[in-house]
């Protein structure tokens, strides 16, 4: 392996989303001055946009935001979900049975998620990072050479950097994935994403409901209370791409009703309370995590579906695991971009990310159908699984990525 000299030494983070930013703050916590960390990213000096977006943030990457000193910034606004229901029916049904609850605790007094907003998180994050000192730059990586000893990066403007490895968070089209030669598995569902803020007049009591229709899922998820009706969810409603241009050109009362007829009554009167957005669903998973003085991070290593809400987890688990390697690398006077070090990421990885995306692939294509033998068998099992705690009490751990043996920062420790 190549040793790190005493010289001063770069990583760059393309891309400054949740990951990348995770990833920075946690490598600039533990390692201090003997490295420059360096994130590249054209939002981090655009205008902020309107983002309609929150996430399932499971208890160990909430236990990692804690110790990345992130989650006092954003807890105030975190919403516990402390039940999740299951439910199959056609929109039109009558009656809406629940085949399968979960307890929404990892351990008493521990939820196994909390509902954050987008833009909050990465607000938090923003903030954590200038106060450490990573070195933020609106600029996009260009292109980029590898070799022995380092990497040689080209920035949208004509600036070089050089660093000892080079990060690619750059999203599920990485521009940087593709020049760096790694493939790509993938497939499209024909499915998008329906994302929107509902209001509603009745508290949701922490309660998150997963409804399966015959098109695609449709998630309520309970978010702190706020807006003109005083208490609020997000949706993710999966439909079915060549539904989604007429439903996104309704006006806001007749996409309130189509709304309505898949949210139910049971919380009383809703409203809008943002915009609806979609987007395209796929799965995908590169080849390879790493390639020469390269790491592939977040959705640029693997895309899945939003049913099982694991996709930012996902991501969140590859920045504990590449922090670790990284940082232990450091201390041990070992070049961090060697190959021999990266294959630790690659194997840390691999199999956890495979066996989610065949979970998620699988469940949506049970799910997202008609057809009356396999809704009569999948809700058999669904209704089996409920009267096992014991298995139950299995899928709470393994979702909530408290299973196992996981990095450091996901048990909540610094590196």
């Amino acid at each position: 392996m190549a040793v790190v000299t005493e010289s001063s030494e770069a990583i760059v983070i393309a891309g400054g989303g949740i990951a990348g930013l995770s990833l920075a703050l946690a490598l600039k916590q533990a390692l201090g001055k003997a490295f420059s960390v360096v994130v590249t990213d054209p939002a981090l000096t655009a205008p902020p946009r309107p983002d309609n977006r929150a996430y399932a943030i499971a208890a160990a990457a909430q236990a990692m935001l804690r110790a990345l000193g992130i989650w006092e910034a954003i807890a105030a606004t975190a919403q516990p979900m402390t039940e999740m229901i299951v439910s199959d029916s056609r929109n039109g049904d009558a009656v809406r049975p629940v085949f399968l609850t979960f307890d929404g605790e990892v351990e008493p007094g521990q939820p196994f998620a909390y509902m954050v907003a987008n833009g909050a998180l990465v607000a938090a994050l923003t903030e954590a990072c200038r106060a450490a000192g990573v070195v933020l730059r609106g600029d996009r990586v260009r292109s980029f050479e590898s070799g022995a000893s380092g990497v040689a990066i080209m920035l949208a403007d004509g600036e070089r950097l050089s660093a000892r490895l080079l990060v690619a968070a750059d999203g599920a089209r990485s521009k940087l994935r593709e020049q760096a030669g790694i493939g790509w598995v993938g497939w499209d569902y024909r499915q998008s994403g329906l994302v929107a803020t509902v209001g509603h007049e009745r508290p949701h009591g922490g309660r998150a409901v997963e409804h399966f229709l015959p098109s695609g899922p449709f998630a309520i998820l309970p978010l702190s209370d706020d807006g003109r009706l005083g208490h609020r969810s997000s949706i993710v409603w999966t439909e079915r791409a060549e539904n989604v241009p007429a439903l996104l050109a309704l006006d806001e009362i007749d996409m309130l009703a189509e709304i309505e007829r898949r949210f139910g009554l049971e919380l009383g009167e809703i409203a809008l309370e943002s915009p609806v957005s979609a987007h395209p669903l796929g799965f995908g998973i590169a080849r390879s995590f790493v390639g020469e003085r390269l790491a592939l991070l977040g959705d640029a290593a693997h895309l899945i579906h939003p049913i099982a809400g694991q996709g930012l987890n996902l991501g969140l688990k590859d920045v504990a695991a590449l922090a670790e390697t990284i940082v232990d690398a450091a201390r041990l006077g070992l070049d961090p971009g060697a190959a021999e070090v990266l294959e630790g990421y690659e194997q840390a990885r691999r199999f956890d990310t495979l066996a989610m995306g065949a979970v998620t692939d699988g469940l949506n294509r049970l799910f997202s159908n008609d057809v009356m033998p396999i809704r009569l068998a999948r809700d058999l099992g669904l209704g089996l699984v409920d009267r096992l705690p014991g298995l139950k009490r299995f899928f709470i751990r393994e979702a909530a990525g408290v299973a196992g043996e996981p990095p450091r920062l996901l048990r909540g420790e610094a590196l």
